[in-house]
């Protein structure tokens, strides 16, 4: 904390950049393969052009935040690429936390009498002083300042001293200061005279909001809660005092977006006063960053359960153990105990009870426990087989690399993904070496005992094929361009280099590990277009000329060659300095020789070789082990711009295994319950401590269904988190609409017939498309009053069918048990083939399975 407040500002830098830049601090120097090269943040940007940061970067993930003393000092001793911007942002001290601010908020100002004057600002702080003297108000004047939300509504912003941040304002948004006199609120009045379905209303995306959109949609298409708020029941229930609660300020937030949505006289409603609530008592939901619907919604729950709870002065109750009684008993006494400490609409409505066993696997002490629970995190059948992308890169020289599609155990080595390569192109596994490439250099060289969950979905493999044991030595191959640049510190200039193409490990025989023997093979590769290709006018007919003598000397066939001159070699240079300027004679017979001497010198050759030692400094021969970590072509500019192809560099060939789509599986639901209700061990970072051995212990745990609440909310945990891996499951879980039926796996038996109701229908969905760091976030709904079905996609709102519902994206499951289910009051739309509301932005959802996510906008976060 005292480290942010004293340093205002830090600076973002790729990460893969950074740790480039660690390793060769430990390790190298300028022409080590680690040295880092000028600061490169261009993964970071959305397209250089413009230098728009890309949405949903993730901090030691995507970048890192470094002081401002620690950046000046980074540019000073490597630069910037390309004039890249600095990306300096700014330290916020907020109500709750203090954080980076790494997407500042971008608003465009004016005043109401002036709409053409527009002034574009990026802040945090209040704007109210900024807007006064920015368009010249007189200091002490009354005025007021208008939000301009995307739907053209507009809202006043009544507390103009909280900052940016706290008013949920968006970027792109427009703010209007005008003096305190009646305004013409545009589109309130259009509202007003809307009238509509009530709940059929969409939500405006504030910015990365859909995630609270998708929540607020499901709950409130939630009868028995929604009731309650346009009741108003909730006024007689608010508890002020409770220290657990946020002073009944979120449940009045949420029913106000209630009440307006189910007003029916709003198409869209702005919840900016709920998004403001929500982000002062949980600070993890401050600013726009995307977040997780099911974290919310849990916050949300358990926020208006405290703020309306019954319970003023919660009694302090002792646990007691099951000792062997009857489990109706003990349910009962745990369910009385809850409720004497947790009564409100949201335990009636939502609450069940488990029933949780623990085994001791020593003493085999028995604990029996239950447990209220507010909602199912069900797992989902993980498949144990990953799906990888490769490209392989063979002996070949002619051959481009080929982008195959594995599939291959998650928890796996590196020999696993080799042999499944082997088996689609017949080479040994023991050929085969598998590398990480990134910025034009080996970042890893794996072996084949590591874990494949060392490799990121995102990183570029390629795997290189070797020769079978021979007298052959495999270099790695970095191709450079030289330049010049001026040091800022001396004054001096310098010659550095520069990475580019892709890196290639080659095979070459140990007599041929010269100078002069690695330029023709390397030239040859080159040529034969294995990693790109010389370009056709500097190895044909016009040979002889200026610009392509040199693809002449340095032994690229012409015509008339027809590849001889490949395995023409070249004379060792006298002096390393002829080297350097390209001057040195071919090796031909004595009187071709003293033909051609003189032009041989003034050639100059396509590029020169060094091969750079394990402490990352250039030899001035090159050695006949080949035991150096890389060797490195440098490429004049002039030569590289004439004669190097970087198109076709980048080329490569896709294998028919990329052609056949992945099969995604389907579950079921109860699939999943099952698996919830699965005897598991304890891991070991959360042991059982046992009264009888009076140690921890790794016990057995089986949890099951005891009583189940009358709306019943099942979490799809799509996003798996472990120690070495993160993935989102995108199988379908086939999910029923109608007659989820617990009747074979509920524990409680009570009435005449020995079950409680245990039925249930589904009446919303909360959908996530998309990755793990970035998505859209919708919901289906059924409307209490009409049955129907819609679909909410922020502020679009479109008829839905129900054989669209199940799809790859349900996240949240929203079911009411059917004995507590009323009758719709109104009949279903007469014709659901057309838009449910009337603003043109709205579109039509009625094609089908297939067009399920047809209205989705990818765009919109």
């Amino acid at each position: 904390m005292e480290l942010f407040l004293t340093n205002t500002c830090r600076y973002l830098v790729e990460r893969r950049w950074y740790e480039q830049w660690k390793e060769y601090v430990v390790t190298g120097d300028q022409n080590s393969s680690s040295f880092p090269g000028q600061i490169d943040n261009t993964e970071l940007f959305e397209e250089l052009d413009s230098y728009h940061l890309k949405e949903r970067l993730v901090e030691n993930e995507d970048f890192v935040l470094i002081p401002a003393e620690a950046w000046c000092n980074l540019l000073a001793w490597y630069g910037m690429v390309d004039d890249q911007p600095a990306l300096e942002r700014k330290v916020v001290d907020l109500p709750s936390t203090v954080k980076v601010e790494v997407y500042p908020v971008e608003i465009f100002l004016c005043l109401h009498s002036n709409m053409e004057n527009v002034v574009t600002a990026q802040f945090s702080h209040t704007i109210q002083k900024v807007m006064m003297k920015q368009f010249d108000v007189v200091e002490g004047a009354e005025t007021r300042l208008w939000m301009k939300s995307s739907d053209t509504c507009c809202e006043r912003l009544r507390n103009v001293h909280v900052n940016v941040l706290d008013s949920s304002l968006s970027s792109g948004m427009v703010i209007y200061i005008s003096p305190s006199i009646s305004y013409s609120r545009n589109s309130v009045e259009e509202q007003e005279s809307y009238r509509g379905q009530p709940g059929v209303c969409g939500l405006t995306n504030l910015g990365n909001t859909c995630f609270m959109n998708s929540a607020l949609q499901c709950l409130s298409n939630t009868p028995p809660l929604t009731e309650y708020f346009l009741q108003s029941a909730y006024l007689e229930e608010l508890n002020f005092t409770n220290p657990l609660g946020m002073k009944g300020e979120i449940a009045e937030a949420y029913a106000d977006v209630i009440k307006q949505m189910w007003s029916g006289r709003h198409y869209s409603v702005v919840p900016r006063l709920f998004k403001t609530k929500v982000g002062h008592f949980a600070s993890q939901f401050l600013g726009y960053q995307q977040h997780d619907s099911q974290e919310l919604l849990s916050f949300l729950l358990d926020g208006l359960h405290e703020d309306l709870n019954r319970v003023k002065n919660k009694e302090y109750i002792e646990l007691r153990d099951a000792d062997g009684r009857p489990d109706q008993e003990v349910a009962e006494e745990a369910w009385h105990n809850h409720r004497r400490r947790n009564n409100s609409v949201i335990v009636d409505t939502f609450h069940g009870l488990f029933k949780s066993t623990l085994v001791c696997p020593e003493c085999r002490k028995v604990s029996v426990t239950f447990d209220p629970f507010c909602y199912l995190s069900v797992p989902l059948p993980v498949s144990k087989d990953r799906v990888m992308e490769v490209f392989f890169v063979s002996l070949d020289p002619v051959a481009k690399p080929v982008q195959h599609r594995l599939v291959v155990p998650k928890a796996g080595k590196v020999f696993d993904l080799c042999s499944a390569l082997s088996e689609m192109t017949d080479v040994s596994v023991n050929q085969m070496v598998v590398a990480d490439v990134f910025n034009h250099r080996f970042y890893k060289i794996y072996h084949a005992d590591e874990s494949l969950s060392c490799i990121l979905d995102r990183d570029d493999i390629f795997v290189y094929v070797k020769p079978e044991e021979g007298d052959e030595v495999v270099l790695a191959l970095y191709l450079r361009e030289r330049s010049h640049y001026r040091d800022s510190g001396s004054g001096s200039s310098s010659c550095g280099t520069s990475l580019f193409g892709h890196p290639l490990l080659m095979a070459v025989p140990r007599v041929q590990c010269s100078r002069n023997a690695l330029y023709h093979l390397f030239l040859q590769r080159l040529a034969e277009g294995a990693i790109g290709e010389v370009r056709a006018g500097c190895s044909t007919k016009d040979s002889a000329s200026a610009s392509c003598s040199a693809g002449a000397s340095a032994g690229v066939p012409t015509n008339s060659q027809q590849g001889a001159g490949l395995q023409q070699q070249q004379q060792p240079c006298e002096t390393e300095e002829e080297e350097e300027k390209g001057e040195c004679p071919p090796q031909t017979n004595e009187g071709q020789a003293k033909r051609k001497g003189y032009q041989a010198r003034r050639r100059k050759l396509l590029f020169s070789i060094h091969a750079v030692n394990s402490n990352g400094t250039t030899e001035r021969g090159m050695g006949e082990d080949g035991t150096q970590p890389y060797v490195a072509i440098d490429w004049d500019p002039d030569m590289k711009k004439k004669c190097y192809n970087e198109n076709e560099a980048e080329k490569y060939v896709k294998h028919q295994s990329m052609e056949v789509p992945h099969q995604q599986t389907t579950v079921q639901l109860q699939e999943c319950i099952e698996l919830f209700t699965t005897v598991e061990i304890l891991e070991e970072e959360n042991p059982w401590y046992c009264p009888i051995c009076k140690k921890h212990q790794l016990a057995t745990k089986k949890l099951d269904l005891w009583s189940l609440p009358e709306v019943l909310i099942i979490h799809l945990k799509r996003f798996s988190y472990t120690k070495y891996s993160r993935e989102k499951l995108d199988i379908i879980v086939d999910f029923p609409l109608r007659h989820l039926d617990f009747s074979g796996c509920l524990l409680r038996k009570t009435g005449t017939n020995g079950e409680p109701p245990s039925r249930y229908d589904l009446i919303a969905v909360s959908n996530h498309y998309g990755g793990l760091r970035d998505g859209h976030y919708t919901s289906y709904a059924r409307n209490k009053d009409n049955g129907q079905w819609y679909y909410f996609d922020d502020n679009k709102v479109t008829y839905a069918r129900e054989e669209q519902i199940v799809t790859n994206a349900a996240y949240l499951l929203f079911y009411h048990r059917q004995d507590k289910i009323r009758q719709p009051t109104l009949p279903p739309p007469s014709d659901s083939s057309s838009s449910p509301t009337q603003p043109a932005n709205v579109t039509s959802h009625k094609h089908g399975m297939e067009r399920a996510t047809s209205c989705v906008n990818m765009e919109t976060d």
